[in-house]
């Protein structure tokens, strides 16, 4: 077995070396990336943070019961938000949600036009399927390292890592409704000379509107799940508690910490969720 490890494949050398490339002749688009990335979170947390956050929580009541048009969601929501202000975790929570949103607004905008390229170019899907698996199942610690090195410390870098391991559920979600557009109906949209801009619009995504709000769900469920890794690059939010918990064993402030994350995992699934996906509960 010598022989074979004495002439190791430089894999490591090779991604070092591209990152390094990256460092030192793109590093104006990282910082681009950087500052807009940067302006999307303040913008959220400032509409979070700035009013009382009272005033939050009924806003986001009065918003739930719009959403759903069941008191007994709005009563859960309003309850859940006051507990968490009542553990004292009110600052941590919106800069989680701010992190998620961002996170997942970034996928969605690039998630479904790929999704629908891949539906309409079965030869891009199968390329884009290795590559889908590759950022779900490789560590997040792998990709967590040139990401600090290129962002830097802070949100920035949290909501990459976020995204390159949320992403691949829009892509697939979306690929998979659009897809599944019966025959019948674009045959119908043919018939009646619509375009193919106008079968897009018209046809294929209203039928694969629910796998794409499937999409969003679980891009939302991802994010969150990224919280307390995001936390080790310098992003604030709930993972910064959690770590604190986990390095002291500290198991009351844990249980807090994972109640709160918990209930902010299931409002937001349940603002966002489709009628028929919560009818189907």
């Amino acid at each position: 077995m010598e022989w074979l490890t004495d002439h190791k494949i430089p894999i490591g050398k090779v991604a070092k070396g591209f990152v390094d490339w990256l460092t030192d002749n793109a590093y104006w688009v990282f910082d681009g990336i950087s500052v807009g990335l940067e302006a999307m979170i303040d913008a959220i947390l400032w509409v979070l943070q700035t009013p009382h956050p009272l005033i939050i929580v009924g806003a986001l009541t009065a918003i739930a019961y719009y959403v759903r048009r069941k008191v007994s969601f709005a009563l859960f929501v309003l309850a859940s938000l006051l507990l968490i202000i009542n553990q004292g975790y009110w600052e941590e929570t919106t800069e989680t949600v701010a992190l998620v949103l961002g996170a997942s607004i970034v996928c969605m905008l690039v998630g479904v036009p790929v999704g629908v390229a891949a539906a309409h170019r079965p030869r891009l899907f199968a390329v884009l399927r290795p590559v889908l698996d590759l950022m779900q199942t490789i560590p997040t610690f792998v990709y967590l390292i040139p990401a600090l090195i290129l962002f830097g410390l802070g949100m920035v870098p949290g909501l990459i890592a976020t995204v390159i391991f949320a992403i691949p559920a829009p892509i697939r979600l979306t690929q998979l409704g659009v897809s599944s557009t019966p025959t019948d109906l674009l045959e119908a949209g043919n018939a009646f000379g619509a375009t193919k801009s106008q079968i897009l619009w018209k046809i294929e995504l209203p039928y694969a509107l629910p796998q794409i709000m499937a999409g969003l769900t679980q891009t939302i469920m991802l994010s969150l799940s990224m919280v307390v890794i995001a936390a080790l690059v310098g992003a604030d939010g709930l993972g910064v508690p959690t770590l604190r918990a986990l390095n002291t064993v500290n198991i009351a402030k844990g249980f807090e910490v994972g109640v709160a994350i918990v209930l902010v995992a299931i409002m937001l699934d349940r603002f966002f969720r489709t009628q028929e996906q919560a009818g189907g509960r």
